[in-house]
């Protein structure tokens, strides 16, 4: 058996005295555990960071096996990006968040979704919208997407502002204002036809993180005996903070 892919390295342990246990995330084989041999040595760390890009040749007599990778690198980001504390804390994040996926299970959206938020990672308010974002893309591809298209008590398209904690539906204005307090805020950067402009509020990221997590813990990771990771909230907080030095500043 043997494959050639475009990968995001998730994650390293050591095996043995030097080899390593690779796991990335692939365009066409999914999330993909493989044999890298010499990966625990001084040449091959700096490559094997999680965030890299790379080119993945897999090998293995049976497709059931563990198998050997011949990796090289295509994008090495991870030195840049780990050196920023949200960064760092956010690269951990999506990759617990990959790793929600079934193994071995093509998600070609995903992979390409996170590809793109890897290349813009470096300003912390961006970076933010992008992890909300992808955590709703990871409900939806685990089967628990929400549905902001439409009003779910009067199938209005517009001026959705309110999200049904229990349902999961977008909610008008006018039709969530009475119950609004039962209600969670849809921020305006995950609301149809939105732009990016620049302008989203620490308010903003924080009832995006509200939202997502809210439906993460209770539909994906309870059930799994889960919690949200310490990454997350640690690249909260570093986003909390860089708003913080810019008020300041």
């Amino acid at each position: 058996m043997e494959w050639t892919d475009e990968g995001i390295i998730l994650g390293t342990r050591r095996h043995g005295e030097s080899s390593a246990i690779v796991e990335l995330l692939t365009r066409s084989h999914g999330r993909h555990l493989g044999l890298v041999r010499g990966g625990a040595g001084t040449r091959m760390r700096p490559l094997l960071q999680p965030g890299n890009s790379v080119s993945a040749v897999w090998r293995a007599r049976l497709d059931e096996h563990l198998g050997y990778y011949a990796i090289e690198g295509t994008q090495l980001r991870a030195a840049t990006m780990l050196a920023c504390p949200h960064a760092a804390y956010g690269i951990t994040h999506l990759a617990a968040l990959a790793r929600l996926l079934p193994e071995r299970a093509p998600h070609d959206g995903i992979y390409e979704l996170l590809e793109a938020i890897l290349d813009d990672f470096d300003e912390p308010v961006i970076a933010a919208t992008h992890v909300v974002r992808f955590e709703m893309a990871m409900l939806d591809e685990l089967g628990f997407g929400l549905d902001l298209s439409s009003c779910a008590a009067t199938g209005a398209q517009a001026d959705l502002i309110y999200v049904s904690p229990k349902s999961g539906c977008a909610v008008s204005r006018a039709a969530g204002e009475p119950w609004r307090e039962r209600l969670l805020p849809l921020p305006p950067f995950l609301r149809a036809g939105y732009e990016d402009s620049g302008a989203e509020t620490e308010r903003d990221m924080m009832e995006g993180f509200r939202l997502t997590g809210l439906f993460l813990l209770r539909n994906v990771l309870e059930p799994r005996g889960q919690g949200h990771s310490d990454a997350r909230d640690g690249f909260i907080a570093a986003v909390a903070r860089s708003w913080v030095q810019l008020a300041a500043g």
